[in-house]
């Protein structure tokens, strides 16, 4: 069962993969860095500012350092035990898919959609109801995550791994926010 789940991973990567273009790698390359998105971060970061406050911005932001570093370890975690190999390292497929960039840790599950999604998911879930387009933010991690599989450095299920890691944290991380509001700890 779990091969023939593996096999159509496979096989969904290849095709996902494939839909690339030389005219387009070096956007999906500028997508991939996370430093390219400061823009983004300090927009999001002023909307928080402008509805919080600079004292509560400042315990948002530790809660969310936190949640990075806790879905980073468990993402290490996965990573170094289950030891997937990337597709753009896997020599079954390497040679017939589209490889723009290499990495050489392992793939099993993808630390990218889970920092993203954890954090879209505790942010989401703090301010649906004061901003009206919120639901937008998920957007991150949906971009963030088609361009490693562009890139030829995760497979799709590595992907859908690394967001239901960052549904669970995220959420996790919402309730002990709430419960430190609540409980006057912050």
């Amino acid at each position: 069962m779990l091969e023939k789940i593996l096999a159509l991973d496979t096989q969904l990567f290849i095709y996902l993969n494939g839909l690339g273009s030389e005219a387009y790698d070096g956007l999906w390359l500028i997508i991939t860095k996370q430093v390219n998105w400061i823009p983004f971060f300090l927009l999001l970061f002023y909307f928080i500012y402008k509805k919080l406050g600079i004292k509560q911005t400042g315990y948002l932001l530790l809660f969310i350092a936190f949640l990075l570093l806790a879905t980073d370890q468990i993402t290490n975690l996965f990573k170094y035990t289950v030891q997937r190999l990337r597709p753009c390292n896997n020599p079954e497929i390497n040679t017939i898919i589209r490889v723009v960039q290499v990495r050489t840790s392992f793939s099993f599950f993808s630390g990218h959609a889970a920092n993203t999604m954890a954090v879209s998911t505790f942010l989401y879930l703090i301010f649906k109801k004061q901003f009206k387009y919120f639901g937008l933010l998920f957007l991150w991690p949906l971009i963030f995550a088609y361009s490693r599989i562009y890139l030829g450095l995760h497979y799709p299920l590595d992907i859908l791994a690394g967001y239901l890691c960052g549904l669970i944290t995220g959420y996790l991380m919402y309730k002990t926010y709430q419960w430190a509001i609540k409980n006057g700890k912050i």
